[in-house]
């Protein structure tokens, strides 16, 4: 006789521990989603700029976690350091597991419903907690001696804290109360506010020469109204090192246009009412180019977060062994990869010194494309939009193709979402890739879900005016 026993009824046991969003018994008005989407926001942007309290001293060198921030909405020294890293590493391993039947859920039947979402809620609670512990012990820091044991326990539990608000900030955008999904609406305020700062930023920073404006903007009014000899003051804010200057502006003007024109490439295929009488004109069933917008360098960039922190805890905890090294070496004095798998997946720090390395250009340019490509392909896979999944779904709305039978339905699928997928994932690790060489300000994905998150918070709010 079979068992009965499923690895989701595990998460059983936990369901009265755990604390939840009530989902909306009616319809929310438009004007409180509105105010409740602005709350999640302010409160996110707010944990963005507290700082830990306990450390010895403020994180300084270089940020070997720089070139996934942006995407992970993280932010350096804060509440916020962890982003919304745990959420999706969390959502990712589930999904990964009911799209490989490991997990047997039925996503018709509100229970089963339940939990998945509380089964992803505790995952992510339990990486919060072991990526905040991990980040205090690797030494992100300085050394647990110099902490202290209270200061140590405190910092881990603040990191908790950010966690837990995302956690439950994403479900209650999730749960109605919003527009869009917690995840992209803090990964896209994150990409903006880095923008906005880097271009505006009104902050001096004396680096032996004077004090100079930090925002490339104010930066060069400063200097064409400061300097005498206006060429050498518009060649300092175009090309100022260490610092964003005018063509990082100008590559984020070109990123950003990039992914808008990509966002708006799709394949319209005719769908309409099965019952429709002779004549009728019925819609369209869109595949964007971009099938599964930014997801797969947002997954990319959680694995290569979870690399860096267990190849610099190793590293400094065993030394450069063999397999340690060969996971990953680190600087001393800077806290940047110098070595090992975490050197080569991570961007150059300039084009000049992707010129110096072409080794690491290659390796990093070729592992780009390919996981993009392959995580796009995957996360088609695991999350419902596949072929098979969205033939289904015309089948449970009444649509059909018309001219085509419902058995013939996935085949046209499969001539465009596969593909799409494919393409559409090398073409976002291209765009990435593309912002990191031109030292855009903020990343190609993250623009890239800035445009969509905005487009698609547009569409909701004209879909909210028409009740």
């Amino acid at each position: 006789m079979a068992s009965s026993f499923r690895l989701l009824d595990v998460v059983r046991p936990f369901l009265p521990l755990l604390p939840e969003v009530r989902e909306p018994d009616r319809r929310v008005p438009f004007q409180k989603k509105l105010a409740c989407t602005a709350a999640s926001l302010f409160a996110f942007l707010a944990c963005s700029q507290l700082p830990l309290y306990g450390l010895v001293r403020p994180a300084a060198g270089a940020d070997p976690f720089y070139w996934v921030r942006a995407i992970l909405a993280s932010n350096r020294g804060t509440v916020m350091e962890l982003g919304i890293t745990p959420i999706v590493t969390a959502g990712t391993f589930v999904q990964l597991l009911v799209g490989s039947n490991l997990i047997r859920a039925d996503s018709s039947n509100r229970q089963d419903r339940a939990l998945l979402s509380a089964a992803q809620k505790l995952l992510s609670i339990v990486i919060t907690a072991g990526e905040a512990t991990a980040y205090v012990l690797s030494g992100a820091y300085g050394s647990v001696g110099d902490l202290g044991a209270g200061n140590a326990i405190l910092i881990v539990l603040q990191l908790m804290f950010g966690g837990m608000v995302v956690i439950f900030l994403d479900e209650l955008l999730q749960k109605g109360y919003g527009f869009g999904s917690g995840i992209s609406l803090f990964t896209a305020a994150n990409t903006c506010e880095s923008i906005v700062t880097k271009a505006f930023s009104p902050a001096l920073l004396d680096r032996g020469r004077g004090p100079e404006f930090v925002g490339a903007v104010t930066a060069t009014a400063h200097l064409l109204a400061t300097r005498a000899n206006k060429l050498s003051a518009a060649r300092e804010a175009f090309f100022r090192a260490g610092l964003p200057n005018l063509c990082g502006l100008a590559a984020t003007c070109a990123v950003f246009l990039a992914a808008v024109y990509l966002q708006s490439l799709h394949v319209t295929l005719p769908v309409r009412p099965r019952n429709a009488p002779r004549g009728h004109r019925g819609g369209g069933y869109n595949i964007r180019l971009l099938y599964t917008s930014g997801m797969p360098v947002v997954l990319l960039s959680s694995a290569v977060s979870s690399l860096y922190l267990v190849s610099q805890a190793l590293y400094r905890r065993f030394g450069g062994g063999y397999l340690v090294g060969l996971l990953g070496k680190w600087s001393s004095s800077d806290g940047v990869p110098v070595g090992g798998i975490a050197y080569y997946v991570t961007a150059p720090a300039s084009l000049a010194s992707a010129v110096g390395d072409p080794f690491h250009i290659v390796i990093y340019v070729a592992f780009m494309l390919a996981a993009c490509a392959m995580l796009s392909k995957a996360w088609v896979m695991v999350s419902g939009s596949s072929s098979r999944d969205v033939a289904r779904q015309l089948r449970e709305q009444q649509m059909v193709m018309p001219g085509m039978r419902e058995a013939s339905m996935k085949r046209e699928l499969d001539r465009y979402i596969p593909p799409a997928a494919a393409l559409g994932g090398v073409l976002i690790g291209a765009l990435t890739v593309g912002a990191d060489m031109m030292g855009a300000v903020g990343s190609g994905a993250g623009m890239l879900l800035a445009v969509t998150t905005v487009y698609q918070c547009y569409e909701a709010f004209e879909k909210e005016k028409t009740y």
